[in-house]
């Protein structure tokens, strides 16, 4: 071999993506690619040389389901997730986006963007890109646009449906979206202005982007699993988009009983010939904002009108009557944790349960969220424990189900680090491959990578990565496959994994034996590229 290389890894247990035995062997990368994949070289000549004897190496873990679109601003580092594999964000996950960003959609973000010390301000994909690469980045980023974006920007948070003006003016922002890289279209239908969304509006616009992908974060994940399930899949049938139901999941003990019902309707749509996948987090709580309790209509408006409305002694009683009709199990508040908010003063809040707060105010329940809404003016994150440990295993084991995060990247220190926000941010892969892989058996090694690398590269079109092969980019993570699992618990969420030796992206190692390099080679990747 008279060739040489920028790097080599030398003697690791290869694990190159498809789902295939691993096996032995070299790879070199020269200039951000893979040039050789094979048995081990006899004389090789290299610039640097990764001894993996006893490792395994993988590619880049990508996720699948992200949200740094901001975070990635402020703490371009992304050591919660390079430091767990991850060399792959796709963001712009359920309805919430960079961007599009105009009239009322830029308004709803400015705290956001506030709190974070983010100075910058952009309207369009091509400008937001243009910051993160002009700041540089750790991992490579992708991203959906958000309908919550597109349909704030064009109607605002109202709860109406849009005339055909409003509807050509959404349709052309998702195609300036696209044009400019977005991967395809999410929703948040649960969350404001996508909860005032018909079924036919998603339709409509899934039509005009139909060759991209279609991820939604469904109307219900709990009491009308079911037909929120149907209406995905419905989307994807009468667009012809493919579909990426998000985070699937049976939220709260009366819909466990749901499993098998969600996958039949999957595995009949797929039958069928409609491209239906999911993703999923290592976990059974999930996270997002407190508010996401309260009825939808109280949201109409925006944040503006829901802080009047919780302000309105006489509307808070329907509220909270509202709240206390779909949760009147006192063990409800148990599963209620509060993990971020926004003032100083109320820190002390964070990572305490809904229950333990309210007995310490004396306080009911119901009564206490919505005066801990109105203090912080609507910014509080909560994690909520309502999943079931056998349905987490039978999603996981799904081979249409890959890995998503869920969560935004995180600092071990820095703007990003605060609260008490849920591990997975730093755990779901080491997680998903220690515990569930290796320790439950659940699946051989191979699958578990291939359900976090190929399988979501085919899925979203990101071309050149996901596999170990010549030519492709040179995403790759070299981990110790005895040792490899989360630290990260919800009471210390900011522990990082063990067993991640090496992370590359694009060549450039971002994390040397354990410890993050501060190299920052990641790229954007844009949709057709």
């Amino acid at each position: 071999m008279t060739d040489s290389f920028d790097l080599l890894i030398r003697g690791g247990k290869i694990y190159d993506g498809s789902g295939g035995a691993p096996f032995a062997g070299d790879i070199g990368l020269r200039q951000g690619t893979i040039a050789y994949v094979g048995p081990r070289l006899s004389l090789p000549r290299a610039g640097k040389v990764v001894p993996a004897e006893g490792l395994s190496v993988a590619p880049g873990f990508i996720d699948a389901h992200a949200h740094s679109e901001f975070t990635l601003l402020a703490d371009n580092r992304a050591e919660g997730k390079i430091l767990q594999g991850v060399t792959t964000e796709v963001n712009g996950n359920c309805g919430m986006s960079a961007a599009p960003l105009f009239g009322e959609a830029l308004e709803h973000r400015e705290k956001d963007l506030e709190e974070l010390g983010i100075g910058q301000r952009w309207s369009t994909f091509g400008e937001y890109f243009r910051f993160l690469e002009q700041k540089g980045i750790a991992l490579n980023f992708a991203t959906l646009a958000g309908h919550g974006n597109v349909r704030g920007s064009v109607i605002g948070y109202a709860d109406r449906q849009p005339d055909e003006r409003e509807s050509l003016a959404m349709e052309t922002l998702l195609k300036a979206a696209v044009l400019d890289g977005a991967l395809g279209l999410s929703t948040g239908l649960i969350y404001p202005p996508g909860i005032y969304a018909a079924t036919e509006e998603i339709i409509g616009l899934a039509r005009c982007i139909k060759d991209c992908m279609y991820a939604t974060h469904m109307r219900s994940e709990s009491d009308e699993l079911l037909e929120a399930v149907e209406e995905a899949l419905r989307i994807g049938r009468e667009s012809g988009i493919a579909v990426q139901i998000s985070h699937i999941k049976t939220g709260g003990k009366n819909n466990w009983d749901k499993r098998e019902g969600v996958v039949s309707l999957i595995e009949g749509a797929r039958s069928e010939g409609v491209r239906a996948t999911c993703d999923r987090y290592p976990y059974t709580a999930a996270s997002t904002d407190l508010d996401a309790v309260l009825p939808s209509w109280a949201y109409a408006g925006g944040a503006e009108e829901e802080m009047r409305r919780l302000e309105d002694a006489e509307t808070r009683d329907v509220i909270r009557d509202d709240i206390l009709s779909r949760h009147p199990e006192d063990d409800y508040w148990e599963s209620v944790v509060v993990s971020s908010v926004a003032s100083e003063a109320n820190r002390w809040m964070e990572g305490k349960t809904l229950a333990c707060l309210s007995d310490e105010a004396g306080r009911r329940p119901a009564d206490f969220l919505i005066d801990v809404l109105r203090r912080e003016k609507l910014r509080v994150g909560a994690i909520f424990h309502s999943m079931n440990e056998d349905n987490l295993i039978r999603f996981l084991s799904l081979p249409y189900v890959m890995i998503g995060s869920d969560s935004s990247v995180r600092g071990t220190d820095g703007p990003t680090h605060r609260g008490k926000p849920h591990p997975r941010g730093f755990g779901t892969f080491p997680r998903f491959l220690g515990r569930y892989a290796r320790d439950l058996n659940l699946m051989d090694v191979s699958e578990a990578v291939h359900k976090a690398t190929m399988l979501p590269a085919t899925t979203f079109g990101l071309t050149g990565r996901g596999r170990i092969r010549v030519g492709f980019w040179a995403d790759l993570v070299v981990f110790d496959e005895g040792r490899i699992i989360d630290r990260a618990t919800f009471e210390e969420p900011f522990l990082t994994a063990e067993g991640i030796a090496f992370v590359f992206v694009n060549g450039t190692p971002v994390v040397w034996e354990g410890s993050s390099t501060g190299a920052l080679p990641g790229k954007i990747l844009r949709n057709g590229g």
